[in-house]
């Protein structure tokens, strides 16, 4: 979870990501200091174009049959004919990998690695959570089994699914055994538009005794805001005080272990890096600071 600025309202692609921007200012000073002429950076150079060439010719192919729906035989004769072009250029460029063509294919790598990293490991840690997920309507028959004290207040928990029970829910009520008088489920949805109607923003469901579950839908140009989210509940007939409202977050700790398949160790512990460094949802979602609580989740990976 990065910075991510929108800089176009039309294409969902065009970013701006002021970590990744900062990274770059710190790798082109170290190529400075490295290769110190730009001539000594030719080889580099060569690799660099001639690689991005071939890379977006073979991603074109999956472009032009998915999103432009032209044939196999239409797509796969027009991509050969540029391949044979691009890895020309490409081939004639390898025996220059010693002499510093070696640092474009490197950094790729390291940049390719990390990002199929993130994801893969996002998609097993969802997988995880949602195997655990208990059925909602079977929370609530517990609920009702036990008759849990109900502390004043509103408490909002936030979640990534919309199915099931949120995980930090059952962590909070199975340590504390208490639950607020109001429990809102928060699912908060970016869109592939620019932006949501306000009409269509916002979905508000009474799940009966005390639970409410919301669904927020942002366009990819807005930033979620909470605060903004509880005010059009009021205005919907659902009574929140900010100042009387907690926010639930749930922080889940990788623990890495050789008994789970799914991606190789050293990745697993790339994984739990990145995650340890990823942005606050505090932060991401412009929670009140000081209306949060985080339940810590172990989880093996």
């Amino acid at each position: 979870r990065v910075t991510v600025v929108h800089t176009s309202g039309t294409t969902e692609g065009q970013i701006y990501i002021p970590e990744a921007n900062r990274l770059l200012m710190v790798a082109c000073l170290a190529m400075v200091v490295v290769f110190r002429e730009s001539g000594n950076l030719a080889s580099a150079y060569g690799i660099a174009v001639t690689g991005t060439m071939t890379i977006t010719t073979i991603l074109s192919f999956w472009v032009a049959r998915d999103r432009w729906g032209w044939s196999l035989g239409r797509a796969g004769s027009l991509v050969l004919l540029l391949l044979f072009v691009d890895l020309s250029f490409f081939s004639a460029c390898l025996s220059k990998i010693a002499s510093g063509g070696w640092v474009p294919l490197v950094l790729g790598a390291g940049m390719f690695t990390i990002m199929l990293t993130w994801s893969r490991g996002r998609a097993i840690l969802a997988e995880k959570i949602a195997a655990a997920t208990l059925p909602f309507d079977l929370f609530l028959a517990d609920v009702e089994a036990r008759k849990p004290y109900r502390v004043s207040g509103t408490a909002v928990f936030l979640t990534s699914t919309r199915r099931g029970t949120p995980t930090v829910l059952l962590h909070h009520f199975k340590h504390n055994k208490v639950l607020h008088e109001q429990v809102v489920i928060l699912s908060i949805v970016t869109d592939a538009v620019p932006w949501v109607r306000d009409e269509h923003k916002l979905r508000l469901k009474d799940l009966g005794h005390g639970f409410w579950a919301v669904t927020a839908h942002y366009g990819f140009m807005e930033s979620p805001d909470v605060s903004d989210i509880l005010r059009r509940c009021r205005a919907m007939g659902l009574v929140t005080n900010t100042s009387d409202t907690s926010f639930y977050l749930g922080r889940e700790s990788i623990i890495p272990t050789r008994k789970l398949a799914g991606m190789a160790n050293w990745r697993k512990h790339l994984f739990r890096f990145l995650s340890r460094n990823a942005r606050s949802p505090t932060d991401f979602f412009a929670i009140p600071h000081n209306r949060v609580v985080e339940i810590g989740m172990q989880i093996e990976f």
